[in-house]
């Protein structure tokens, strides 16, 4: 499918409109009135926890960015500082004490800056490597925001069936309503750099090879919290039609790096990762059974 054509006065005008229309949500609309705590907790423990710990994360994230591409562009900054950093703060601040609410721990977010991103972003400051780490976060953040959206929409859902309208309705849509923007924001970047050639045919190859390499699920670095990432699969309905959902995850960069190139319908190397997470959280249910 072609891609819709992007420029730079078009990303920078609808990161503007994602900071005039959707400001952080107003803490105090929040509404934690539950009809049936336990249920919740049995039902949404897991996916909290996972979604509450790595929305809390975005300030390690917004330090991370700084460092990794160093000198990007007004439009960037704005985005990551000024619009994306305060919408998921308060995400997190809202997922974390709904949580604490149900009766469930504090969330832990993991605000320690890696060694390899101050590696990365000593290696930034060349022209040709900042280029290919810049892709390379749009396409992160594009299947990130894209996995957030799915979880959401699940989330929602299953709040409107189990009839917990207050938390469904202050809670988690008005975070659902805030994700595409960001979805948004990293397509069209992406597009925009792919489409005006910033990078050369042997970049865009390196850019393919990393992403197949490297490929993480977010806020998933150990065993336990891959696992944790598994429990929103499952339980939020996910791992059914999986691939039909990483088709959506990984659109963007399936088209804009042809990383279907091994036949498949999704890259192996995401599809693995996620089954992986799926499996790691049943074998976590067969051992507490």
């Amino acid at each position: 499918m072609t891609q819709p054509r992007a420029d730079a006065a078009r990303i920078l005008a609808h990161v503007e409109r994602l900071g005039e229309r959707h400001p952080p949500v107003d803490l105090a609309t929040a509404d934690y009135s539950a009809r049936d705590a336990d249920a919740l907790r049995r039902r949404f423990a897991g996916p909290l926890q996972y979604m509450a710990r790595v929305e809390m994360e975005v300030e390690r994230n917004v330090l991370e960015l700084a460092m990794m591409l160093p000198g990007v562009s007004e439009t960037d900054r704005l985005f990551y500082a000024d619009v994306w950093g305060p919408q998921e703060e308060h995400h997190g601040i809202l997922l974390d004490t709904l949580g604490q609410q149900l009766g469930m721990a504090p969330a832990t977010p993991d605000l320690t800056v890696a060694p390899r991103i101050r590696v990365l972003g000593a290696l930034s400051h060349l022209p040709v490597v900042h280029e290919v780490i810049r892709l390379l976060y749009y396409l992160t953040g594009a299947a990130t925001e894209k996995s957030a959206m799915l979880a959401y929409q699940a989330m929602s859902t299953g709040l409107g069936e189990m009839g917990e309208t207050a938390i469904k309705n202050t809670v988690v849509d008005p975070i659902k309503v805030q994700e595409p923007g960001h979805f948004a924001f990293y397509r069209l970047s992406a597009t925009e750099m792919v489409q005006r050639g910033v990078l050369a045919p042997w970049q865009l190859h390196l850019a393919r090879i990393l992403r197949s390499k490297t490929f993480g699920l977010v806020g998933a670095k150990t065993r336990e919290q891959r696992t944790q990432f598994g429990s929103v699969l499952v339980e939020l309905g996910l791992e059914e039609n999986i691939e039909h959902h990483l088709r959506d995850i990984v659109r963007v960069e399936t088209s804009l790096l042809d990383a279907r190139h091994e036949g498949l319908a999704v890259p192996a190397y995401a599809l693995a990762a996620f089954r992986d997470a799926a499996e790691l959280y049943h074998e976590k249910l067969r051992l507490a059974a």
